[in-house]
């Protein structure tokens, strides 16, 4: 009993606090999220996940979100000693890994497909609790990526075309049960973790942020919050975007922003202007958790060919400093 105690003393048991969790200050964080370095965006290998911690690290990011998929995260690949080695290394780097994102799609009219999915999230929360991570994010419906066969570049156009042709036998509230269902399944294995699961303003299904709510408000479980990313938002404006924090309010669990400098672009201050607004609605309802930047479309053709991954790297590098200077602009403080 002496053993639990003290683990329970460090943090979730099982899980003990890093120091990058317990310098927690009173402000937006400003994460780095792994797809930007999975490879499939840009024509090069996909980083390590221990490489994608040394380039949060160099840039000045806080923290790391993983990417629920190969070859960054899929728990099939991630036993319980794997993970804690990789928390280790994160906590030798002073970053934290504050969250791992699935990409799940609870909405298949087909109940086999539902099911993996939902196996494969709760397999996701047990590797985001092995992680030290506090939250996972998670999706509605999701169409996926695919390879195109002629251009060896991932893009999204078959995996839609498929999930568009599933979906016309379902109408859109049967859709929204199966998901709010699968929700409730997965927050119940989040509890046994104590695991936040972060469901994301992220088409096809959420239409826009009220969808979202409304999904939350119906689960009605501690462990499903909310995340809330601006560029996903129809109305950019700052006024809708205080409207939109003050509703979540204190479900807010985790966001993200993009962002793109095209080649030969080397100023970071000229990334999208409604960042700012979208900082000060979190500071004026307290959000003080992460907002994670992800490089997640296709990328510029330059010459014929994909850009690299100097191109990643690039975007990496400028929208921390981006970032760092709107949450300075809106603190008043160095970051």
């Amino acid at each position: 009993m002496a053993a639990v105690a003290a683990e329970a003393a460090q943090g979730v048991l099982g899980r003990p606090v890093s120091a990058a969790q317990k310098k927690k200050p009173n402000r937006v964080r400003i994460g780095l999220y792994s797809i930007t370095y999975l490879g499939i965006w840009y024509d090069g290998r996909a980083l390590t996940l221990e490489e994608v911690i040394g380039r949060a690290k160099k840039y000045g990011y806080e923290g790391v979100e993983i990417d629920g998929k190969r070859p960054h995260g899929n728990p099939l690949d991630w036993p319980t000693a794997r993970c804690r080695e990789l928390r280790k290394r994160a906590d030798g780097e002073g970053i934290d890994i504050y969250s791992v994102s699935a990409n799940n799609d609870f909405s298949s009219p087909i109940s086999e497909h539902r099911q993996s999915q939902i196996a494969y999230v709760c397999g996701l929360i047990r590797m985001a609790g092995d992680l030290g991570a506090r939250t996972l994010r998670v999706f509605l419906g999701w169409p996926g990526v695919s390879k195109d066969k002629d251009t060896g570049y991932y893009e999204y156009k078959y995996a839609r075309q498929t999930w568009d042709f599933l979906h016309q036998f379902i109408s859109d509230e049967e859709a929204w049960k199966l998901c709010r269902d699968a929700l409730v399944e997965c927050a119940h294995v989040a509890r046994e973790h104590n695991i936040i699961l972060a469901l994301q303003n992220h088409v096809p299904i959420i239409k826009d942020w009220e969808d979202m709510l409304r999904m939350i408000k119906e689960v009605n479980s501690p462990h499903l919050k909310a995340c809330l990313d601006a560029p996903l938002m129809r109305d950019k404006s700052a006024e809708s975007f205080r409207r939109a924090a003050r509703e979540v309010g204190s479900l807010q669990a985790l966001s993200h922003y993009g962002g793109e400098w095209k080649p030969g672009e080397k100023d970071a201050s000229q990334g999208p202007k409604f960042y700012r607004d979208f900082i000060e609605a979190m500071k004026e309802i307290g959000y003080t958790g992460y907002i994670g930047y992800e490089l997640c479309h296709p990328l510029p053709i330059v010459g014929g060919k994909k850009v690299g991954l100097d191109y990643a790297d690039k975007n990496a590098r400028l929208a921390a400093e981006f970032m760092r200077g709107v949450v300075r602009s809106v603190y008043g403080e160095s970051v």
